[in-house]
């Protein structure tokens, strides 16, 4: 049940059964009284009959008048009071009614037996042959109904508030049962996540709003410790990375140390020189790139760094981008065969997608077999007459671009393809082919460009023939898709 509606009912048994407990005291104790006032009514009667018939006699209503019966009567039950005619008091049982009454507070409510909270009234004139000669006033005191009121009274008070207290007692117990234990418990549970502790709250199994609260902590616990995972991964990465690229930078930082102390040699030739200056500058070149690579994987990492993309038309932006390879794979050995035919409108970041293809021909030339062919290629909804079999078949997007980058050589096993595109990863092939190593990061980089334009990055290949990396990239949304 909803705490909202359990509150509601408790609320109303709060404010609705103590109303009806004590109307139905009032009512048990009303027709208790009324009970008993019948009785007493019917009692006082026939006590009434038996003072009357002593009462009637005209000789009592004189100046001296035998009272002797009168007075025997009389008790601190019962109080007669004899008056004149005139309102003289004759003779009275309460010391303090003397003197004269008004006779028309004599008169008044004659012949009735009146009902009082502590006494019974009945007043009677007497008559001597036509003539009034008096009135007599009983009084029949309630003592024994007042003693039961007073005790029953109390009884009720004493129930109405036993009734209160039994009521609130068992909401109080209710509500720390409902609201106070499960949520000190929750609060208890919090603390001890907030503390790196991990909680499992049974008090998510309820069906009320304080299981939906534990809920969402569970989730909220949930989330927060995959993102920690996830910090800590990233941390371990960082730690990992800045040792492999310190080591990286070493190796040429040696060598550039080495070659630069060789040339104060005076003895050194010119030819030499020339080539110790050559190792320098290649040297240089590395480190430069390696440093480029952490910089662009660093700003890819964070969350604030927004890849501004631009409106090109497809196929003038990638025919200038697939151009001025042709050096690159010569002076690695390759042969160059490009292919640029792309339909529509795209949202490129210029530089950057410029990288990704920068990195994917720098791994083809590391992974490629030196005297083969390397195929670059941009093209919509189309086959490569040069492409490989395996990856004609991996082109399945019917919309949209691919950017296809072919080499040929020993080929990456299934289960080092999704390996090769994490941080840091090198393939063996490449390590050893020319006894020099990168950062590991360029198929990383090209992953995440090629994710912040909305598209996607494959490799497919096939040990003894080659190896392709395949990257989608979706129309522009502003143009109909073709």
């Amino acid at each position: 049940m909803k705490i909202k509606s359990w509150l509601l009912i408790m609320f109303f048994i709060v404010m609705i059964v103590p109303i009806g407990g004590a109307y139905g005291l009032f009512m048990w104790i009303n027709a208790y009284y009324h009970d008993k006032s019948f009785a007493e009514y019917m009692e006082k009667w026939t006590e009434l009959n038996r003072v009357k018939s002593v009462l009637n006699d005209p000789a009592l209503y004189t100046k001296n008048a035998d009272l002797q019966q009168v007075k025997v009567l009389t008790s601190d039950q019962l109080a007669i009071t004899l008056y004149a005619k005139s309102g003289f008091v004759y003779y009275s049982s309460n010391p303090l009614n003397s003197g004269f009454v008004s006779r028309e507070i004599i008169m008044k409510n004659l012949y009735e037996l009146q009902q009082k909270y502590n006494a019974f009234t009945y007043k009677e004139p007497i008559y001597q042959k036509g003539d009034l000669v008096g009135i007599y006033e009983i009084q029949l005191v309630r003592k024994d109904w007042v003693q039961g009121v007073e005790s029953r009274s109390w009884l009720v008070i004493a129930s109405i508030i036993t009734l209160f207290l039994a009521i609130y007692t068992t909401v109080i117990l209710l509500l720390n049962r409902k609201l106070n234990r499960p949520l000190q418990k929750l609060m208890q549970q919090m603390h001890a996540f907030g503390k790196g502790k991990h909680v499992e709250s049974a008090i998510a199994t309820r069906k009320d709003e304080i299981g939906e609260l534990a809920n969402t902590f569970l989730s909220m616990q949930s989330e927060i410790e995959t993102a920690r995972a996830h910090l800590k991964e990233e941390q371990q990465h960082k730690e990992l990375m800045i040792a492999s690229i310190s080591h990286d930078l070493k190796t040429p930082l040696t060598s550039i140390q080495a070659y630069a102390e060789s040339l104060q040699n005076p003895l050194l030739s010119s030819q030499m020189k020339e080539e110790y200056r050559a190792v320098i500058l290649s040297k240089a070149v590395d480190m430069k790139e390696m440093l480029e690579d952490l910089l662009m994987y660093t700003l890819l990492q964070s969350t604030s760094y927004d890849v501004s993309l631009v409106q090109v038309e497809g196929q003038e932006f990638f025919d200038m981008a697939l151009s001025e390879y042709e050096p690159l794979c010569q002076s690695k050995g390759f042969s160059l065969r490009t292919l640029c035919e792309v339909e529509g409108v795209y949202a490129v970041h210029p530089s950057q997608m410029q990288r990704v293809i920068d990195n994917l021909m720098s791994n083809a030339t590391h992974f490629g077999t030196s005297g083969t062919t390397i195929g670059l290629a941009a093209i919509s909804n189309r086959k490569l007459d040069w492409g490989f079999d395996f990856v004609n078949a991996a082109l399945t997007q019917k919309k949209g671009m691919y950017l296809v980058v072919q080499n040929s050589g020993a080929g990456v096993c299934e289960q080092e393809i999704n390996q090769l595109f994490e941080p840091l990863y090198q393939s063996d092939n490449a390590r050893t082919k020319t006894g020099q190593r990168g950062t590991g990061l360029g198929l990383s980089i090209a992953k995440q460009i090629i994710e912040k334009h909305g598209g996607t990055v494959n490799m497919v290949s096939q040990q003894g023939v080659g190896t392709a990396v395949l990257c989608w990239l979706p129309l522009y949304k502003g143009v109909d898709e073709q």
